[in-house]
């Protein structure tokens, strides 16, 4: 199995040694010590600081679509009406989740290289009225950020909830859970966090709450057990200690370095990211730059290169990117500059490899 000098995946991104750590060491019992459930409320207060909010932040033992799936199986019932935005594969798959449960669903789509229009979806939720409002902040495949603060204003105009993916930006550019409106926003570890792909977060406003206690979903991944859990002192399941320790490390992390520094931080790399690509005569994907995310950039595949050629050539240097899915799939790639992968010394050797591959193929 091979080991990459420059990685540059968006997601998992690389784990620091510290982190790596701690999960070498040994713990008691999570279900039992205080320890840990003091360790559980430390990491939600971190947590409530970096996504600016004042609502439960409930901490998950599972990947990110654990997240995803038990959010929305907490509040939606058959026949509930969902209306997905999506401008990009996971936008629209969130609405595709939604129908698995019995929901109505009806999408606001937009283009995969562009964001979502707030007059456009006003106007579709006024007529279809929805329970539920879903957006994803980073659309990860298709590398753009969309805007919140207008789709949480729709949200709030008509009474609807609000449901956010916001896995692959939280950390990495701000997040404003309660200016946003967001009644459900849904974090994975493995991103701007540089965990392992093990934990789950979601913010939980009240408004969510009291829709989860009408629902009252029971569930490996339901949200309601967690409501008064570290009142009572009881875990819905055996927790993941070893993780929790790591995302404390992560947190603190990025609180000590300052939430303002940590943004310009993956500004900074991005637009660098971005320059060089440009340079080489690679085209970016996302209609402007404006648009652009600064955890992931994603880019059109080289002149004269097909994905599985351009992606060996990269790694026989040691270097990882990502590929895509759905119909990006052989287009475009990715290179994520997130967590611990902003950093422009890193980002700077993965283009000079990109660069020197190029070039050798030119005739």
């Amino acid at each position: 199995m091979q080991s990459y000098t420059i990685p540059l995946v968006p997601g998992p991104v690389d784990v620091s040694p510290q982190v790596l750590a701690v999960y070498q060491m040994n713990y008691g019992s999570p279900d039992l010590e205080d320890e840990f459930f003091n360790l559980y409320q430390q990491c939600e207060q971190a947590l409530q600081q970096v996504l600016a909010t004042r609502n439960s932040v409930t901490i998950h033992s599972g990947e990110g679509m654990l997240a995803l799936w038990g959010a929305l199986k907490s509040v939606l019932r058959p026949g509930d009406r969902v209306l997905a935005v999506a401008t990009g594969l996971f936008g629209y798959g969130i609405g595709e989740m939604a129908a698995q449960l019995g929901a109505e669903v009806q999408t606001v789509g937009f283009g995969y290289d562009t964001i979502a229009d707030p007059d456009q979806v006003r106007a579709a939720a006024l007529a279809f009225r929805p329970h539920l409002i879903t957006a994803v902040h980073c659309e990860t495949p298709s590398g753009t950020l969309n805007p919140l603060a207008e789709l949480g204003a729709i949200s709030r105009e008509i009474d609807a909830l609000f449901y956010v993916d916001f896995v692959a930006s939280a950390g990495g550019t701000p997040v404003l859970v309660d200016d946003c409106h967001i009644d459900l926003g849904l974090l994975g570890s493995q991103k701007v966090l540089s965990l392992m792909a093990d934990l789950s977060m979601i913010s939980v406003s009240e408004r969510a709450w009291a829709r989860s206690q009408a629902i009252n979903y029971v569930g490996y991944d339901a949200l309601l057990p967690w409501q008064h859990a570290m009142q009572q002192r009881y875990m819905p399941y055996t927790h993941n200690w070893h993780a929790m320790a790591g995302l404390q490390l992560s947190l603190q992390g990025l609180l000590d370095e300052g939430l303002e520094q940590v943004y310009q931080r993956h500004s900074t790399v991005a637009a660098y990211c971005r320059q060089r690509l440009q340079g080489m005569g690679i085209d970016l994907w996302a209609a402007n730059e404006q648009i652009a995310a600064p955890t992931v950039t994603a880019a059109k595949l080289p002149a004269g290169w097909d994905w599985p050629s351009f992606d060996r050539a990269l790694r026989a240097h040691g270097m990882a990117v990502g590929g895509n899915y759905g119909p990006l799939a052989g287009k475009v790639f990715r290179i994520g500059h997130m967590g611990t992968q902003a950093n422009l010394q890193l980002v700077q050797r993965g283009m000079d490899v990109i660069e020197q591959v190029i070039a050798q193929r030119k005739p």
